[in-house]
């Protein structure tokens, strides 16, 4: 009795075994590749699976999520013969879970030695100033080299990231003092652009200033001209008048001089000094007529006494 109590008992557990180790509940983000007898079967994603106890072995559990791969710090002797110091990161996933089982013993460490074998290859055809100012180049030949390879493992690179690049001090003064010399020659440069660019504004505007007074001198000379011409057309249409009335009335020029006589009497009446006189017209005419008998009579007393002597 006792026996078949025990024997029960030992079947029931080995079922329950049996069940635990043939039940295989997989989290989403993993990867669980099955061997049946040293064979690989399949592989089993996210969620609820069964296997066959004893037959069928898990060889390997594998996440689908990105990784990172960490590459050490190696010193590098670039194209110029520089020793420089670079660590770097490899970003990738398990993209093919069997070739990453069967292909590669470790994949994170092939993918490690193989990122420190390229990034040695890639700055030994470098300069130094290449290496430091072209890093974006550098990570785009680095992923598509390891990816080639990484490819025949299962594993997929996403991206490279070189972390730090460093330099010996001496050649870190050395470029120190490259570049403040370099932002001297850009400062005097600029400068010096700057100076021209003054110099040619204040040349253009002297010049527009004096092309401008030029314009203004030549439209005032213009205007005058025109002014006079106008007023030479006007003289002339003036003449050409009095002279058609003088033709056409024989009172016309005497009216013209009463009007300049009565003109110049007003200006004389209208005048403050003292020592003036105002005679009549015909009074005027008969003193005017009167030293002219005279100036003749004297000097024809004259002439004779010079012949009688």
């Amino acid at each position: 009795m006792e026996t078949s109590i025990i024997f029960a008992v030992a079947i029931i557990f080995f079922v329950l075994v049996i069940i635990v180790k043939g039940v295989k509940i997989v989290p989403q983000s993993d990867v669980y590749v099955i061997e049946r007898l040293g064979k690989f079967n399949k592989e089993l994603h996210g969620g609820f699976h069964l296997i066959i106890p004893i037959i069928d072995v898990v060889r390997a559990i594998l996440t689908s999520r990105e990784q990172l791969v960490d590459i050490t710090k190696q010193s590098v002797i670039t194209r110029d013969n520089v020793n420089i110091s670079i660590d770097g990161i490899v970003f990738c996933k398990v993209d093919d879970a069997m070739e990453a089982t069967y292909n590669v013993v470790d994949f994170k460490n092939a993918i490690a030695n193989l990122a420190m074998t390229t990034l040695r290859a890639e700055i030994g055809g470098m300069d130094l100033d290449d290496t430091l100012s072209n890093r974006e180049t550098l990570n785009a030949k680095l992923q598509n080299e390891l990816g080639s390879a990484a490819a025949n493992w299962g594993i997929k690179v996403t991206r490279v990231e070189i972390s730090d690049i460093s330099v010996p001090a001496e050649i870190e003064r050395a470029m120190n003092m490259q570049m403040e010399a370099e932002r001297e020659k850009r400062a005097i440069e600029t400068k010096a652009r700057a100076d021209k660019e003054a110099v040619i504004r204040k040349a253009e505007g002297f010049k527009q200033e004096e092309i401008l007074k030029a314009e203004a001198i030549e439209r005032m000379a213009d205007a005058k001209r025109y002014e006079q011409e106008q007023m030479a057309a006007g003289q002339q249409e003036a003449m050409r008048l009095i002279n058609i009335s003088m033709m056409e009335n024989e009172k016309a020029a005497e009216f013209l001089l009463a009007k300049d006589r009565i003109a110049a009497f007003r200006a004389l009446a209208e005048s403050g000094s003292t020592d003036k006189m105002i005679l009549p017209y015909d009074v005027a005419q008969m003193v005017g007529a009167t030293s002219v008998l005279g100036d003749a009579f004297f000097k024809g007393v004259s002439n004779a006494n010079s012949n009688n002597s």
